[in-house]
């Protein structure tokens, strides 16, 4: 098991070799706090990862480095924990890029899911990005990007993101 670490209190899950690295935009403050990953009460992360097919039990958040024996990965883009993602700038994204980058070509993850666009648009320059698999590569890596589970995106009922997911489940093979 291996751990980098994307701020203080909140490591980065990942070791060599994984099926996906989840990404998700920053942590948290009550997750930096904690050092676990999504521990937000309003996060649906973990139930959607459960019934989407990715665990074969409901993963607690307490128990985040537990995702390694299923093949997944967890790191944030910026380390940088917040109340809201809102309050990430572009500019802090496109900054952690190169960070990102290098842990991705350590780990050598078979793909990298973004939770929502806004980093890997900042990341990339790109403006028009689809939900899914993108064309290009990052880190090495094949991109998905998928709708993030935080309980403030409420263009997503827990539904919706389930089937976002177990389509980029479906799609490992």
């Amino acid at each position: 098991m291996t751990y980098l670490t994307t701020a203080p209190g909140l490591p980065d899950i990942l070791a060599p070799g994984l099926q996906v690295v989840f990404c998700g935009l920053n942590p948290g403050v009550d997750a930096a706090a904690a050092g676990h990953h999504f521990l937000g009460r309003g996060n649906r992360f973990w139930p959607v990862l459960h019934l989407a097919g990715f665990t074969p039990h409901l993963v607690a958040p307490q128990d985040d480095a537990s995702v390694l024996g299923f093949g997944l990965g967890l790191t944030a883009a910026v380390g940088r924990p917040t109340s809201r993602a809102d309050q990430v700038g572009a500019d802090e994204f496109a900054q952690a890029a190169a960070g990102l980058r290098y842990k991705l070509a350590w780990a050598q993850p078979q793909w990298i899911a973004f939770l929502g666009k806004a980093a890997y648009a900042a990341m990339t320059g790109k403006r028009q990005l689809a939900w899914g698999e993108q064309p290009e590569r990052f880190g090495g890596a094949r991109v998905w990007i998928l709708p993030n589970p935080s309980g403030l995106n409420r263009g997503y009922s827990k539904e919706r993101l389930v089937d976002a997911y177990a389509e980029l489940k479906r799609a490992l093979g």
